[in-house]
């Protein structure tokens, strides 16, 4: 049928356009910060510069995970004729999506910020507190809560049930943060090792990334979540003999 095949050109090109943002995003993040050493604080930033480079992390580290719920989300609104509106409305959703997790970066602003002056002035302190995040980050993998909101990110159906109801010019954008929130749900813990082990660790945020896109779309994503749980208690227990390995919570030059 040619309109259910121009619709499944639609889908593609609508995972393939988030993939695109992301390698920009990504390409974006490495011409701005491959030479930024990884270290405690905000990168020297304030609150608005720091959400902008959140953002664009955030976008990188995210929008893969986000495409299957996209490809979905497309099919809700089949009847919209027009090839604009529906890039209109999915430029809404994640639009929406992309608040929460800018949101949540005033918090990684103020965990990046204290965790500058723990390694300045209790760096005997800041390895265990380190230790201490790894392992509840470590731990809520392995909970409940974690569980549930993962299964949330993991049924695009389920999702888009509830949210049916939505109506109204911004019913896209509340459709993402309503997604964004249990997607912040699902990996907080992930980013507050990445504060740990320095906001502008770019490995880590190759390594996190492939987690988070692991967790939500393999068939064995569940399983990798407790796996990479244990795995952060099991890595936290080196840090209080070896500090260098979280730069977020090491200073290694004065300030």
């Amino acid at each position: 049928m040619p309109g259910r095949a121009g619709l499944s050109v639609s889908h593609h090109a609508a995972e393939v356009a988030l993939i695109g943002c992301a390698v920009l995003a990504w390409y974006r993040t490495f011409l701005g910060f491959a030479d930024m050493s990884a270290g405690p604080g905000t990168m020297g930033l304030e609150l608005w510069g720091f959400l902008g480079v959140w953002t664009l992390m955030m976008a990188a580290m995210m929008l893969p995970a986000l495409a299957p719920l996209t490809s979905t989300y497309l099919r809700t609104i089949r009847a919209v004729r027009s090839s604009r509106v529906r890039v209109i409305r999915t430029t809404g959703l994640v639009g929406g999506y992309l608040l929460t997790w800018i949101g949540f970066g005033v918090v990684a602003y103020a965990a990046a910020a204290l965790a500058a002056l723990l390694a300045e002035d209790a760096p005997d302190s800041a390895p265990w507190v380190g230790a201490g995040v790894l392992v509840a980050a470590g731990v809520y993998q392995l909970t409940p809560l974690k569980d549930f909101c993962l299964r949330h990110c993991r049924s695009p159906v389920a999702f888009l049930l509830h949210v049916s109801g939505y109506k109204g010019r911004l019913r896209d954008v509340r459709v993402g943060i309503y997604h964004g929130a249990y997607c912040v749900g699902c990996c907080w813990g992930l980013m507050v090792v990445l504060i740990a082990v320095g906001v502008m660790n770019l490995a880590w945020m190759a390594v996190l990334t492939v987690v988070i896109f692991l967790e939500k779309t393999w068939k064995y994503g569940p399983t990798f979540s407790r796996i990479t749980g244990v795995s952060l208690i099991v890595f936290a227990l080196f840090v209080p003999a070896h500090p260098e390995l979280l730069p977020g919570l090491h200073m290694t030059v004065p300030m």
